[in-house]
C-alpha cells in the first residue's frame, strides 16, 4: 500500500482497500449500499486524521481539522470510480487536503480580504511549484504573471494579501495550565511526505507517457538532470529532448485535468 496509509496496520489496510473495492463495484441505489458506503468511511478514517494532524499547531482545534477532513473523505468516497486506474489513496488524499486548506482559507485570515485575493493567493502557490519543476530554478513575478495570464501587478497584489493569513502570536499560551507558548509547539512541514504524496497523483499521468517519456521525465526530475545530460544519456539532441519534454509534460498536465 502507499505511504500516505502507513499509519494503518497493514490488516486494517486491506479491509479498507477491499471495502472500497467493493463499494464501486456496487450500482446505485443497491439496498447493501449505505450500510458498506458507512463501513467503507469508517475503514479510512485513519488516513483522513493523519492528513488532519499534519494541519495541527496552526490554530485550529485538532477536532475541527479532523471533521473537515472527513468530510473530504466522504466526498472521495462518493465519488470515487475504480474503473478510472487510480487507487483509491491516490484519489482521497488530493481530496482532503483540498477540504483542508479551503478551511483555512475560509476561517483562518485574520484580516479579511476578498475572495479573489484569496484565491490568486492559492494559484501563486501553485505556479510557483510547477515554474520551480520546469524552470529549474525560482520564478519571477514576471514568470508567475505569464503562466497564470494576468498582469504582474495582480500578482504583487495576491503575495500582499497572504500576509493576511493566519497571523496568530507565536507567544499565545497553549496547555492546560497555559505554561507553554505556541511558538514552542510548531513543527516543521515533512517535506517528504508531501513528495510521496505527489507521486502517487502523478502515478497515472506517468504510466500514460510511452517508455521513452518516461525515461526523459524521470531523468529530469528524479534524477535531476539537466536536458543536455539527458541527451547524452539517451543518445539523441538537446533540442529533441527539449521538445520530448514539453510533450510529455502537456500529456501529463492533460491527463490530471481530465
Amino acid at each position: 500500500m502507499t505511504v500516505a496509509v502507513a499509519a494503518q496496520d497493514t490488516a486494517t489496510t486491506d479491509r479498507a482497500s477491499d471495502l472500497i473495492a467493493a463499494l464501486a463495484a456496487l450500482p446505485a441505489g443497491h439496498p447493501s449500499r449505505p450500510e458498506l458506503r458507512a463501513r467503507t468511511i469508517e475503514a479510512w478514517m485513519p488516513m483522513a486524521r493523519h492528513l488532519a494532524n499534519r494541519y495541527a499547531g496552526r490554530g485550529e482545534p485538532a477536532d475541527d481539522l479532523f471533521q473537515v477532513a472527513l468530510v473530504g473523505l466522504i466526498k472521495a468516497v462518493d465519488r470515487f470510480q475504480a474503473d478510472r486506474g487510480v487507487e483509491f489513496a491516490g484519489f482521497a488524499i488530493p481530496t482532503i487536503v483540498g477540504e483542508l486548506k479551503r478551511h483555512f482559507r475560509d476561517r483562518t485570515w485574520s484580516i479579511r480580504v476578498p475572495r479573489r485575493l484569496q484565491e490568486l493567493r492559492l494559484a501563486i502557490t501553485g505556479a510557483n511549484t510547477t515554474l520551480t519543476h520546469t524552470l529549474g530554478r525560482s520564478p519571477t513575478v514576471a514568470d508567475i504573471a505569464a503562466y497564470l495570464e494576468v498582469s504582474e501587478e495582480d500578482v504583487l497584489e495576491g503575495l500582499e494579501g497572504s500576509r493576511a493569513y493566519n497571523a496568530t502570536s507565536l507567544s499565545t499560551p497553549v496547555g492546560a495550565e497555559g505554561s507553554s507558548e505556541l511558538g514552542e509547539t510548531l513543527g516543521g512541514d515533512d517535506h517528504e511526505f508531501e513528495v510521496a504524496e505527489n507521486r502517487i497523483a502523478l502515478a497515472p499521468a506517468l504510466a500514460s507517457l510511452d517508455e521513452r517519456e518516461q525515461k526523459i521525465v524521470a531523468l529530469r526530475f528524479y534524477g535531476n538532470l539537466t536536458q543536455s545530460q539527458i541527451a547524452e544519456e539517451i543518445g539523441i539532441s538537446q533540442m529533441h529532448v527539449s521538445r520530448l519534454l514539453a510533450k510529455a509534460l502537456g500529456k501529463m498536465r492533460r491527463r490530471l485535468d481530465a
